[in-house]
């Protein structure tokens, strides 16, 4: 019971939720943004948070088709849902983009070196939205969830155990992150003062 009305703290569901069936139909590629109303680019749909559950297969099908989606962008988003949650929605994803599809994913990072960040992003820490966040991964443990349901994983910005900084080069166009090494405007006046995990999910062919 904890943990179902977790899930529904997090992304509560209305009782008529936002249609994006129409939009969807107008789209060559079906790339969605998961987690926030607010858009992002050309070309993208917005869900927002309070009106599309993504721990629930039935929201999922009431949108979108199995093996339709080209592309999710979910910035600071895992780390609203609990373990339980994650892994629900990690295999929503899973079903519903298309096989060679992909997931851009992105948490507060738990291997991060300065204290004060971790202060700030942990759960019940003092940062924006910091209260409801329910995990604070490494790479290592978000690599979890989504290689459990069978995604291929690839890294793009990570600090690892011994809080060295690895980043390979990404682009914006295939799914803006803007909390991250390059586009984080903190990071001008101090290097890699924020930075998130970031990864590519892709779902095999």
């Amino acid at each position: 019971m904890e943990m179902r009305s977790t899930i529904k703290r997090c992304f509560s569901i209305p009782s008529t939720p936002h249609d994006h069936r129409a939009q969807v139909a107008y789209q060559d590629q079906v790339r969605i943004v998961v987690g926030t109303a607010e858009g992002r680019c050309n070309g993208w749909i917005s869900t927002d948070k309070n009106q599309f559950n993504l721990s629930q297969e039935t929201d999922w099908a009431h949108q979108f088709k199995s093996n339709s989606v080209d592309a999710i962008l979910a910035e600071h988003v895992w780390e609203h849902l609990d373990c339980f949650a994650a892994v629900l929605a990690a295999q929503n994803c899973f079903e519903y983009l298309k096989p060679g599809g992909y997931m851009r994913v992105a948490v507060p990072d738990g291997w991060h070196p300065n204290k004060d960040y971790i202060d700030c992003v942990k759960p019940g820490g003092w940062g924006e939205g910091a209260r409801d966040h329910q995990v604070l991964y490494t790479y290592r443990s978000l690599r979890t969830v989504f290689a459990l349901v069978g995604f291929d994983i690839l890294f793009l910005e990570y600090f690892d155990e011994r809080r060295a900084f690895h980043y390979l080069d990404w682009s914006p166009a295939d799914g803006m992150i803007k909390r991250s090494k390059r586009f984080d405007s903190r990071n001008l006046t101090h290097a890699l003062a924020y930075t998130s995990i970031i990864l590519d999910a892709r779902k095999p062919v």
